[in-house]
């Protein structure tokens, strides 16, 4: 704690002035690690949100199923009762019902249109069957149905879970790299600007060696006073981030398309890990630059 007191307290020493305290690099310093951090609070954000995604399709595509009965007309209501009989001895099953036609217009109305005819259209009887937590034995009520009806098809979202779970989780490790790439953009940007104050204080740098200082100690100012810009940036793009993610559309407002995405609930608190992350990036990469540059200066 002392040590991180004595580092955050600035430049007190003399190698302290050899940074040029404003300057291009100040300003490039500060804009990288803000815009940096705004980006990263975005690909936290997107990692997050997939990633509760991801869950809540595979939880609410695996506790439900669908049977979907092809017959004659004069055959459907017997085979729709026949169906229901073998749910009702199926076990792992909570609820079952078939749906009214009024319920199959609503599905089917946003690719034909709310006028669409259901009662002259011969279309198939849907009954939905929603789960226990244990599930049902899948193939062997497959057979049951084959056996007994036919007609009836079930169909347990399997090959409709598995593509949006996979998709869900391929987004959220692209959030992940993103946060990769950022960090290492930032440490690039960062090291540029250390590179150029040093080279920039060339001079200095010859005169403080020719008074007895060392590298280590010239090493330590400007990496002091980068990671301190480092911190401070990344705390003004952090807080920028969260604003703007905060003031995004309501998920009644927006509908599906931005369905949970953001933080929710302690999530909001994963964005403040962002600034201390910077000015750790800050710290090792202005160090290994300083240390690299010092010795090319003679």
């Amino acid at each position: 704690m002392r040590v991180a007191l004595a580092f955050l307290r600035g430049d007190l020493s003399a190698a302290g002035r050899v940074v040029p305290p404003t300057g291009f690099t100040a300003r490039l310093t500060l804009l990288t690690a803000a815009a940096m951090a705004f980006l990263a609070v975005f690909a936290l954000a997107l990692s997050l949100a997939t990633g509760r995604l991801a869950d809540r399709w595979s939880e609410a595509l695996a506790r439900s199923a669908t049977i979907r009965i092809s017959a004659p007309s004069e055959q459907m209501q017997a085979q729709v009762q026949a169906v229901l009989a073998v749910l009702s001895t199926t076990p792992g099953i909570a609820t079952y019902r078939a749906l009214e036609s009024e319920e199959m217009k609503a599905l089917l109305g946003p690719w034909f249109g709310p006028d669409l005819p259901v009662d002259s259209l011969p279309l198939p009887q849907l009954i939905e069957v929603t789960e226990t937590a244990e599930g049902i034995d899948a193939e062997g009520l497959r057979l049951r149905l084959a056996a007994e009806v036919p007609g009836a098809i079930l169909d347990d979202h399997t090959r409709w879970r598995r593509p949006l779970v996979a998709a869900a989780e391929r987004l959220r490790m692209l959030g992940l790299l993103s946060l990769v790439l950022i960090g290492g953009a930032m440490a690039g940007m960062i090291t540029l600007a250390a590179q150029a104050a040093l080279a920039a204080n060339g001079q200095v740098i010859r005169v403080l060696r020719l008074v007895g200082a060392r590298d280590a100690f010239i090493a330590k100012a400007f990496v002091r006073r980068f990671t301190l810009r480092g911190l401070a940036g990344a705390v003004l793009g952090t807080a920028a981030g969260m604003i703007a993610i905060a003031l995004l559309p309501a998920t009644d407002e927006a509908g599906a398309f931005l369905t949970g995405l953001g933080f929710a609930g302690a999530g909001w608190l994963w964005p403040l890990v962002i600034p201390p992350l910077a000015a750790v990036v800050a710290y090792v990469a202005t160090r290994a630059a300083a240390l690299r540059m010092l010795k090319g200066i003679r």
